[in-house]
């Protein structure tokens, strides 16, 4: 069994409440559970409203599959126009 971790740390210039930036996190937390069948949830800077940590974790039988989900939803964060990608790392845990 491989379990891939994702952490993005996001920017949110479009929010200017915590109310928007809820709508939005929520909204993107949604499609990537729906897109990518993964666990999903906001994990940081829960009162700041201008700046979101999420995380995600897969799980799958090859450490390229999971690398390639990883990937996948970095790239499908940051096509989405709402937030900038500030940082993000991956991690792969062997678990036998």
């Amino acid at each position: 069994m491989v379990i891939g971790v994702l952490k993005l740390v996001l920017s949110l210039d479009g929010a200017f409440s915590l109310k928007e930036k809820r709508g939005i996190i929520k909204s993107i937390l949604k499609k990537m559970k729906s897109r990518f069948n993964v666990s999903v949830a906001e994990i940081g800077l829960n009162d700041k409203w201008k700046s979101a940590v999420i995380g995600a974790v897969c799980v799958t039988n090859e450490a390229s599959h999971a690398d390639s989900m990883l990937a996948n939803m970095v790239n499908f964060v940051e096509s989405d126009g709402r937030t900038v990608v500030v940082d993000y790392s991956t991690e792969i845990i062997h678990v036998k």
